[in-house]
Parts: C-alpha cells; sequence; structure tokens
C-alpha cells in the first residue's frame, strides 16, 4: 500500500512540475549544439518540458553563436520580436547564453532590456538557478566568464569550465549519434576569430570522463560519437608523468562496447601528427574522415590571419594524410574576402581548393568581428559584392570537384550508418515522426568517410549500420539500394547483380 501510495505522488508531482515549457532555439557550431542539450537536460530535472512554439513557453532561451554577423543579428531580431511578448506576460523569462552573451554582456540588455540573464558558455550549469531566480522576480543576472586579460591563466580558465556530465538524446537529431566534447577553449587567436576570447584557455578533459560519457551514451544505445574541439588534434591531458593524446584517447574508447564508430572534428593543420594519422588508419572504430581548415590559399593572406602555416606547410600535411590514409575523405574551410585580399589571392586559393580536392568545403565571406585582432588591426576594405562573388565562385568550384569525385562511387557497396528519415521524408511523411507508420521511407546516412547516402528503407533499420549500392551521385550526396541480401564477407547479392564491397 505505501508503495502504490508513493508512486502515486511521484506521478502527481510530475504532473505539476511539466507544466513548465522551455523553448530553446541554437545558433552557430556543433558546440553549442551539445552546450543546448546539456542545458535542456538540466532544464528538465527541474520539470521542465520542450515546447516549438515561443507563445506557450515559460522560458524563452537562444544559445548563440559570435563567429558571424549575421548570427547574431538573427539573435537581436529575434529578441526584437519579443519585446511585446514580455509586456504581456510578465512572468515569461527570457535568456540568452552562449557565446555572443559572453562577448557583448551588458550589451544585451542595453539593447533589448526585457532579457532576465545573459550566460557565458562557461556559466551554462547556472541556468536552471538563474530562471529560478527570474521567475521569483530577481533583478537582471550577468553570468560571464572573466577575460582573457583579467586574471591569472588558472583563474581564467576555472572561470570556463563547465563540464556537465547531463545528457538528453530528445535534443539530439537522432538518438544514434551524439557529441562528445573532450576539450574547450583555443589559445591560437587567429586575427578574424573571437573563440578565444568567448570560450576562454585551451583545456583537455581528464580521459576518465571522457571514456565514462562514451559508456553512458553507448549504454543509451549512442552507435557514433562525435569528439568536440575547437582544435580537437590538439588534446592532450598530463597527469602526473603521463601524457594522453589524441591518438591514445583513440584508442581507449574502441574498447567501448556498442559504439561503432568515433569521429572527431575540427583538427588544426599543424598538430596533424602522424601517430595521429596511424590512429585513424587502424583503428576499427575511427571514421576516415579528417575536417581541416586551410582558410586561405595565400601565404600573405594566411600570415595576416595569424594561422602558423604557410600554403606550402598544408600542402604537405594534406600529403601525409593522404599517404597514411589513402581512402581518407578530407574536408575543409575556407574565408574570402579577409582584410587586404586581392585577386590574385583569391586565384592562390581556388588553385589550392582546385589541387586539393576536398570532399566538400564550408566557406564563407569574412565578417568583421569587434575584440579581434583582425579588427584592431586591418580595415575591412574588401567590397561585399566581391567577397558574395568570389564565394559563390568558390562554391562553384568545390561543387564541381565534389560531384566529380563522387562518381566513381557510382555501382559500389558502402557501409552505412542510418540516421533516421531524410529532410524530404520528414517534410513529405510527417506522420511517420510517431513511429506509427511503418511503411517505404527515404532514409538518410553516412558511410564511414563521412559521405552522405539517401535510400528507401523503413524505420526499423534506424540506427543499424547497412550495405547499400550506389547507383547516382551528385555534389552533396550519394544515392542507393538497400543490399538485400549477405552471401558472405566480401560480397553481396544485389538485385541487380554482384559486386563487391570496402570499408567506405
Amino acid at each position: 500500500m505505501g508503495g502504490g501510495l508513493y508512486r502515486g505522488y511521484l506521478g502527481f508531482r510530475r504532473r505539476v512540475i511539466m507544466t513548465k515549457k522551455l523553448y530553446i532555439e541554437t545558433v552557430g557550431c556543433q558546440m553549442n549544439v551539445l552546450d543546448s542539450e546539456l542545458v535542456v537536460a538540466s532544464l528538465r530535472r527541474e520539470g521542465y518540458e520542450l515546447t516549438d512554439n515561443k507563445t506557450d513557453a515559460d522560458t524563452i532561451l537562444f544559445n548563440t553563436c559570435s563567429v558571424r554577423q549575421h548570427a547574431e543579428d538573427k539573435i537581436y531580431s529575434a529578441l526584437g520580436r519579443l519585446k511585446h511578448a514580455k509586456r504581456d506576460h510578465p512572468g515569461k523569462v527570457i535568456g540568452v547564453l552562449g557565446c555572443m552573451a559572453q562577448k557583448d554582456q551588458r550589451l544585451v540588455f542595453q539593447r533589448a532590456p526585457y532579457v532576465d540573464l545573459v550566460v557565458g558558455p562557461g556559466q551554462l550549469h547556472q541556468v536552471p538557478r538563474l530562471v529560478e531566480e527570474a521567475r521569483a522576480g530577481a533583478e537582471q543576472r550577468l553570468e560571464v566568464s572573466l577575460g582573457r586579460k583579467e586574471g591569472a591563466r588558472d583563474a581564467i580558465e576555472r572561470s570556463h569550465e563547465s563540464f556537465d556530465p547531463l545528457r538528453d538524446p530528445a535534443m539530439r537529431p537522432t538518438p544514434y549519434q551524439a557529441y562528445v566534447r573532450i576539450m574547450i577553449g583555443c589559445d591560437k587567436f587567429c586575427t578574424y576569430c573571437i573563440v578565444p576570447s568567448v570560450r576562454g584557455p585551451e583545456q583537455s578533459r581528464p580521459p576518465r570522463e571522457i571514456l565514462a560519457e562514451a559508456r553512458q551514451l553507448a549504454s543509451e544505445g549512442c552507435k557514433e560519437i562525435i569528439l568536440l574541439g575547437q582544435t580537437v588534434n590538439s588534446y592532450h591531458y598530463r597527469a602526473g608523468e603521463r601524457t594522453t593524446r589524441l591518438s591514445d584517447l583513440l584508442g581507449e574508447l574502441q574498447v567501448v562496447e556498442g559504439l561503432e564508430r568515433i569521429r572527431f572534428i575540427t583538427n588544426y593543420p599543424k598538430d596533424m601528427t602522424d601517430d595521429l594519422l596511424a590512429a585513424v588508419r587502424d583503428l576499427p572504430k575511427s571514421t576516415r574522415y579528417l575536417h581541416v581548415p586551410a582558410q586561405s590559399g595565400s601565404d600573405r593572406i594566411l600570415e595576416r590571419m595569424k594561422r602558423g602555416y604557410t600554403v606550402s606547410e598544408y600542402r604537405e600535411m594534406l600529403g601525409r594524410v593522404r599517404d597514411w590514409i589513402p581512402e581518407v575523405a578530407v574536408t575543409s574551410d575556407f574565408i574570402v574576402g579577409f582584410c587586404g585580399e586581392t585577386d590574385e589571392d583569391f586565384s592562390q586559393t581556388c588553385q589550392l581548393a582546385r589541387q586539393s580536392r576536398f570532399k566538400n568545403s564550408y566557406i564563407f565571406k569574412y565578417s568583421q568581428r569587434p575584440g579581434t585582432k583582425g579588427a584592431e588591426r586591418f580595415p575591412d576594405d574588401v567590397p561585399e559584392a566581391v567577397k558574395k562573388e568570389r564565394n559563390n565562385h568558390l562554391l562553384a568550384l568545390q561543387n564541381a570537384i565534389s560531384e566529380e569525385d563522387n562518381q566513381p562511387f557510382l555501382g559500389r557497396v558502402v557501409e552505412v550508418l542510418v540516421e533516421g528519415p531524410s529532410k524530404t521524408a520528414r517534410k513529405r511523411q510527417p506522420a511517420t515522426e510517431s513511429g506509427h507508420v511503418d511503411g517505404p521511407l527515404q532514409l538518410t546516412g553516412r558511410t564511414l568517410c563521412d559521405r552522405i547516402v539517401v535510400f528507401t528503407g523503413n524505420r526499423r533499420q534506424v540506427g543499424q549500420i547497412l550495405p547499400v549500392t550506389i547507383y547516382d551521385a551528385n555534389a552533396l550526396t550519394l544515392f542507393g539500394t538497400v543490399v538485400t541480401q549477405h552471401v558472405g564477407p566480401e560480397l553481396f547479392t544485389l538485385s541487380t547483380g554482384n559486386l563487391s564491397t570496402g570499408n567506405l
């Protein structure tokens, strides 16, 4: 009888608490996506449930990015649209989190006086308490980390450190993949980048914490983890006489039961060591994929960017990568229109992209960020129209390379980790999201070298690794058919005949 009363009490308590609704909007990189997952998990523990409707929400949070001006403009515009909502519902809590919060601090309150809390990425563990205090009528709260010149390094590091093991699978695009932060901050100080200021000094997590988190994720059904760091291959953790490098960490993660794939992003070219390349090549769970931003193909611009390497050094690194791992897929980032970039500088960037043949590249127009050395030292003198033209030209060049390099996959069998319904399927068949429809469905997944594959399957296949034969390709996507019968370790019977397969 007592047990029954206890369960009933908990049920009543849950119904009361779960009336609080949370809306959260995330802008920016994978780090921000992970931060939002952790924030949501901590608020769920306090009885919040997620809603995708700002009007219904008791608490509205924006997790922000400061890498480009467009990302900040988007958040301030969204805040502007909440002015009347706050006036009509004074109890609604509005918060700005993340990198823009750390960068702008009280400027957020000046531009949007109805915001209740501004919280930097190093203080996100305080969000549940701050939200409840705001709901109780507390004054506006600013919780941010120390600036890079506001104390000793140890003190600055402590003010940024906020590793929270809480996870919320509902916040992930798929329950079978998850981000794991292995380090925070950055010490590279590229002149265009605000990250060292808003994310703080470079710090690596203890391997035991990373392994514990990986085991937790695997126990929840996660098949792939993506290790995150601003310069992830700079990871090194010292404990006594022992230093754990990223290659060592990859080796330790291989034994986590249930995990099938391990990726890591983003890499810094100068830290691409041979021991890491050997680990990617030899460890069975490591994906054959490396994201190594080049940013420019001009030595003059790279020097202005303070990237720490020359074009020839980048090419040497890329050559080693492909010597060690012949089947590797390499992707890059480029910034066009950086301060003082001439037509000749841009031509050299196109030449590097043409010769490097990246799987794909993320191309951005330079956006001057206040507080960076670039903003202090160099005028933003490339006209916006020229930036746009260069962006489009480099993008077209990269797309042509990507499509051409995808053609050899035609007729090949690849192993695909099925992530879930494709974007098209989610738009056309929203009822399948509930899991009640079990008919044919367009699915999407990734190969071991991080190529996106779209094919027809069913919902039961989500989370599995399936052999898929490729029949078509464009610059961004491979299209395939699931192999229908497995007849041997290296041979599959297809509806179209017999084809051998590799570990792609």
